[in-house]
């Protein structure tokens, strides 16, 4: 078991979580032309490996592939831009922020305004064991584990197994549930927002099929959505699964003790952290989820606190895949074999 960075609560004379949201408002504020750039040198260089995979499939179909696999990563960034929109903190103009967010979702896969409703639940209830089940990992506690039939058990280990989670469910995720706003179909809203995001993902695929036939959308459009859906949904776990994040029962659960203590501060090579779009300073995004993800950077080069707490590294992250009970009692998350080894 690897000892985790100590977490802001661990540590002597820290800030209260509370008081974290004054001192961080001063970088919420974008930057419009910096905001613009990040914009450009992400979807032009989207397009243009697009289209250089597209050519290269009359020379070679493994570097086709090959190109559009490099091209996940820009559709990572893109959805990270995605992500700030949703948050408004992009641009000032929410509504351009919004229309923007909704364009990247056709290439995403992901319908913005449902996207933005149940990542806006998130969130709110991020850690809390009584508002489970929209926008996050499903987690059971020890106690509803045990108190679960075998052939439930079997489901959830069958739904928390490595295979599911990180090579099934990706795909799952962005091309089948991501068609219907799940959680939300009581409402017109969302209805029109994933319809349209459908109507318009169709065009794009009738067109490219009409251009190009089935090659393109088998080397092309399918690498590049698949890796980067696992690269997104891996960042997401390890963001919020891992041995000492925070859980409590709504009667003691508070926002601004769940954002810190229960988000990691995943530590990433730099050309990583530059096409996650500084994704891995989850704590801090948490605590100020308007801060726009290019000033990031400037929180953890400002307060020395919250650039040493809850740092996980990728080697350290890869034991979060075995965790998948939360222990009430002892306050951690626990693997099936350490939960059955503590109560049977």
């Amino acid at each position: 078991m690897t000892e985790p960075s100590l977490s802001l609560r661990d540590k002597p004379e820290t800030t209260a979580a509370r008081d974290w949201v004054t001192t961080l408002a001063k970088y919420r504020e974008p930057d419009q032309m910096r905001s613009a750039f990040e914009l450009g040198v992400s979807i032009v260089p989207f397009f243009g490996l697009w289209a250089l995979s597209w050519m290269s499939l009359s020379v070679s179909y493994w570097l086709a592939f090959v190109i559009s696999a490099l091209n996940a990563a820009f559709l990572l960034r893109l959805f990270a831009i995605q992500h700030d929109c949703g948050h408004g903190a992009f641009f000032k103009n929410r509504a351009v922020s919004d229309w923007i967010g909704r364009g990247i979702g056709v290439l995403t896969l992901t319908p913005y305004d449902v996207w933005r409703r149940t990542h806006s639940t998130h969130h709110n209830s991020s850690g809390n064991l009584d508002k489970r089940g929209m926008g996050d990992v499903h987690t059971l506690t020890v106690a509803e584990y045990r108190a679960k039939t075998p052939l439930n058990r079997f489901w959830y280990r069958v739904y928390r197994n490595p295979i599911t989670l990180f090579v099934l469910g990706p795909g799952y995720l962005f091309l089948f549930q991501n068609r219907l706003p799940l959680g939300l179909t009581d409402s017109v809203r969302f209805w029109v927002s994933a319809m349209a995001t459908n109507l318009a993902i169709l065009v794009a695929l009738v067109a490219i099929y009409y251009f190009g036939g089935l090659m393109p959308m088998l080397l092309i459009f399918l690498p590049s959505t698949l890796i980067a859906a696992t690269a997104g949904v891996w960042l997401f776990y390890v963001q919020h699964q891992f041995e000492n994040t925070h859980w409590d029962a709504d009667a003691d659960w508070q926002l601004h003790e769940a954002a810190p203590h229960g988000s990691s501060h995943y530590i990433l090579p730099s050309v990583l952290q530059w096409f996650s779009a500084n994704i891995g300073i989850h704590h801090v995004h948490h605590l100020y989820s308007r801060i726009p993800f290019y000033r990031l950077t400037e929180v953890l080069r400002d307060h020395e606190e919250l650039a040493n707490s809850n740092r996980m590294t990728i080697r350290e992250s890869l034991a979060n895949a075995r965790l998948h009970l939360w222990d009430e009692k002892n306050r951690r998350l626990l693997s099936f074999a350490e939960a059955h080894a503590l109560y049977g």
